[in-house]
């Protein structure tokens, strides 16, 4: 995983509005799932990042992300979910990459991805 250097404002809103009055692992990831579900305008298109082996995606591939899934959170996974041929499932939000998306959503996702190359 590349890490990326340093955003001084990224890393203010994650300390003051994501993981803010957590004390443990469980409840940052419990922080994170409830910014992610507040934050993501969904339902929006993406495509997959990249391929892996939890999930049946392949790289490339478009989706419709209708929310988040109610699989448990962890800090270094997140699940969304998403309309796949005709079923719907979660798959981790780090391999969705979203297309044509509104500023907030992009945001969202872009912290979370900054997040896990922490």
């Amino acid at each position: 995983m590349t890490h990326s250097g340093r955003d001084e404002e990224r890393d203010e809103r994650i300390e003051m509005e994501i993981i803010v009055d957590t004390y443990d692992a469980d409840e940052q990831a419990m922080g994170w799932n409830a910014y992610l579900d507040d934050t993501l305008e969904f339902p929006f298109e993406a495509r997959c990042r990249t391929e892996r082996e939890e999930s049946p995606l392949e790289e490339g591939e478009p989706v419709r992300v209708v929310g988040m899934s109610s699989t448990e959170p962890t800090l270094s996974q997140q699940f969304a979910t998403i309309e796949w041929m005709d079923r719907t499932l979660g798959v981790p939000l780090e391999q969705l990459e979203p297309v044509d998306v509104g500023s907030t959503t992009e945001q969202a996702i872009a912290d979370w991805q900054y997040w896990l190359e922490r």
